[in-house]
């Protein structure tokens, strides 16, 4: 054959020690020179113009962290590509030798492009008609981040494909970036970038999934077979149950390392001959991979992605901020608090009455914050549908399968799914609503036990029990759950205002019924929203009598305490006032007066059978049981729908809110009966008492005189 490529070659090497651009030089490497005038000068064009970004390009994908109350418990994680960044100084020296090893052996010579393996490509090239490359860890890197910084599908596109042009940038780039960071720092960012199988990003994924270890403790042995990886992770998988190609890949990087004195012979020798021993482990990812030890925690979970969904603190959609979870590396700290956690389990039955096409569900919030301490219900969160029976819904197709036992819908609140109707829960609204307007505690309206509205177009409301009829004020009216009452009341103070009032307390309408109903020209003809005629979720529920027990001061629900950055500095966002605020700090503010607030509180100590500080309950109530059990002073409220489709109970102390129902999520007319409407009650009442126990107890503040009547 011809001697002239070899020649070329030789003419090759001192340029490129001149300093000579990268475009000449990886024409020489791929491709006849002859093709490639001109080629250099566009590419440096090119690179000139990604200079910067390269440069100060972000840190890699990395994965957020979701931990348990105690911000050491990991629950889960969620990534794109599994990856924690890992300092060099946290890493061995055997990793750092064994990637030289086997990447780029003169790595410490060379300034970001290395001429002789430029010249070995371009003959060997020219021998075999091939096209082996010769990229160095830089340029490797240069890659990566070019890669990985990429927004586009054409920048990943341009940053991947196997272009003469692509070369040119690289090496040029490469030669750049090394004249502003170290070598060390090459070293650190393309081990935190590289990709080694199995969905392992980094060199700290890479140690833990295949030897269940941190990349400060990996062997000799081990950090070949990892190093090996990163010219075809598929190739030389060592997880494959045939390691012979792993194997000998592994013993490739021990023999160079012996070869550039990382190893002894010996030592290298000793080290071919062990097998390779793996430890596997799986990251979990996603909400899905709870522990089953902390199943339950899968529905809180659920909930923070979608909050976390709608926060404009992580980008402009929703798809962006999806993103940017399983890309940014926060570290996520849950607000739920494992005492009340667990009492909330224990009383819905979330581990043993799983089996109920009723769901019987809790939330439990915290006053004056709006963190959420506990949600459960009766299921398994599980994408596991196949042992679901057939949905109780008629009108769903026979392979449509039920919400249990198994289910990751947001039965809780916090998604897409409407919630329950809430029955007299919502009778709250109106009385809050009076109240704030001026309207005493005391007022006073002889209740019929049919009563037809003037205001509501005649419509004829009545009530439960004809014991509830006679001369009602806001302690009896609400502890007797007197609808009569409540209309009346409700057209005194205005549907509309009572109305605005839950919407200020943060509840949404999700069917087109309910939004008809609330909008702006229709709102004060709902005389139904009194009885709970709407769709609630008991977050929602749980969190607006929650603003009650804090003084008329409304928090907006959130499921954690700490978010932190990848730098460990907390998640901020930016107010329309241009203020810098923690995204995990609470956003609260003043609905109604505190005095009227009080005297809600007040009248809501009727139904569960304590004694309000300033007025008289009526003689009976319809929760009586739960003051004896919850052990403290507690307010709250019951609420049924018709025919007992589903039931609810709401209550509160100084310290929880917490919100029960029960009813079928698959099909609403799938009524409860009267025999499970108590089921709420103590679900609220055994989880107030248990998750409060050992705490001091606190009491409610009484309403003035002035509001009292």
């Amino acid at each position: 054959m011809s001697n002239r490529p070899l020649a070329a070659a030789g003419r090759l090497v001192p340029l490129l020690r001149a300093g000579l651009i990268a475009g000449i030089v990886i024409a020489a490497a791929a491709y006849p020179l002859v093709a490639l005038t001109g080629l250099g000068a566009k590419a440096t064009a090119h690179a000139v113009d990604q200079k910067t970004r390269v440069l100060k390009t972000a840190l890699p994908a990395e994965t957020s962290y979701v931990y348990g109350p105690d911000g050491k418990t990991v629950l889960t994680m969620f990534y794109e590509e599994y990856r924690q960044y890992t300092k060099l100084s946290d890493m061995s020296p055997n990793i750092q030798q064994a990637i030289v090893a086997a990447e780029d052996s003169r790595f410490y010579q060379h300034h970001g492009v290395d001429p002789k393996g430029v010249a070995r490509a371009f003959v060997s090239n020219a021998r075999s008609g091939g096209s082996q490359g010769a990229s160095t860890l830089t340029m490797q890197y240069v890659r990566m981040a070019l890669r990985d910084s990429a927004t586009t599908p054409k920048e990943v596109q341009e940053a991947t494909q196997q272009t003469s042009l692509r070369k040119v940038k690289e090496m040029r780039m490469a030669l750049d970036l090394e004249k502003e960071i170290s070598k060390e720092q090459i070293m650190e960012r393309y081990l935190n970038s590289a990709y080694f199988g199995h969905r392992a990003y980094g060199i700290y994924a890479a140690s833990e999934i295949f030897f269940s270890k941190t990349p400060k403790d990996l062997t000799p042995v081990e950090a070949a077979t990892l190093a090996g990886l990163v010219k075809s992770p598929s190739e030389y998988d060592p997880a494959d149950s045939d390691q012979k190609e792993a194997t000998g890949r592994r013993n490739y990087v021990l023999d160079r390392m012996s070869q550039l004195g990382y190893l002894s012979p010996d030592s290298a020798a000793a080290a071919k001959s062990e097998p390779i021993r793996l430890k596997l482990t799986t990251p979990p990812h996603d909400c899905a991979a709870v522990a089953e030890k902390y199943n339950s925690w899968g529905f809180a979970c659920d909930y923070l992605k979608n909050w976390w969904s709608a926060q404009p603190a992580f980008g402009a959609n929703r798809l962006e901020r999806m993103d940017n979870l399983r890309r940014g590396g926060y570290r996520i700290v849950l607000s739920l608090d494992p005492k009340v956690q667990e009492a909330a389990e224990k009383n819905v039955g979330s581990k043993e009455a799983t089996g109920s096409p009723f769901a019987n569900g809790i939330v439990v919030s915290e006053p004056g914050t709006g963190r959420v301490k506990a949600m459960a219900v009766n299921r398994t969160y599980s994408l596991d549908l196949a042992e679901n029976p057939q949905s109780s819904n008629p009108e769903a197709g026979p392979k449509v399968k039920a919400n249990y036992p198994n289910t990751v819908a947001p039965l809780l609140g916090g998604g897409d799914l409407a919630g329950y109707q809430a029955g007299s829960t919502f009778k709250m609204f109106p009385m809050l609503a009076a109240l704030d307007a001026g309207m005493p505690l005391s007022t006073s309206f002889n209740a019929p036990h049919r009563y037809r509205s003037e205001v509501y177009d005649g419509w004829a409301p009545s009530n439960a029990s004809g014991a509830m009829s006679g001369q009602q004020t806001m302690w009896s009216g609400f502890g007797k759950s007197v609808n009569t009452y409540f209309v009346w009341l409700e057209e005194k103070v205005g549907a509309d205002r009572a109305v605005r009032l839950a919407e200020q307390l943060g509840l949404r309408w999700r069917t087109d019924v309910d939004r008809d109903h609330a909008s702006p020209d229709k709102a004060k003809k709902w005389g139904a929203f009194t009885l709970g005629v709407s769709d609630a979720t008991p977050l929602e529920m749980a969190n607006a009598y929650a603003a009650i027990a804090a003084d008329g001061r409304y928090c907006e629900a959130i499921p954690v305490q700490a978010i932190m950055n990848r730098d460990g500095t907390p998640a901020t966002y930016t107010t329309p006032g241009g203020l810098h605020r923690e995204v995990a700090k609470p956003r609260c503010r003043q609905v109604v007066s505190a005095d009227a607030a009080r005297a809600a509180t007040d009248a809501a100590r009727c139904p569960t059978g304590d004694t309000p500080a300033r007025g008289s309950c009526g003689g009976w109530s319809t929760a009586d049981s739960v003051r004896g059990t919850v052990g403290r002073p507690v307010a709250g409220k019951t609420g049924t729908t018709d025919s007992t489709r589903s039931a609810w109970f709401v209550g509160y102390t100084p310290e929880l809110a917490a919100a029960s129902f029960i009813s079928d999520p698959d099909n609403p007319f799938n009524a409860v009966g009267d025999g499970q409407s108590q089921i709420p009650i103590k679900a609220v009442s055994e989880t107030l008492r248990d998750g409060l126990k050992g705490t001091p107890t606190r009491q409610f503040t009484p309403p003035s005189d002035a509001i009292v009547g």
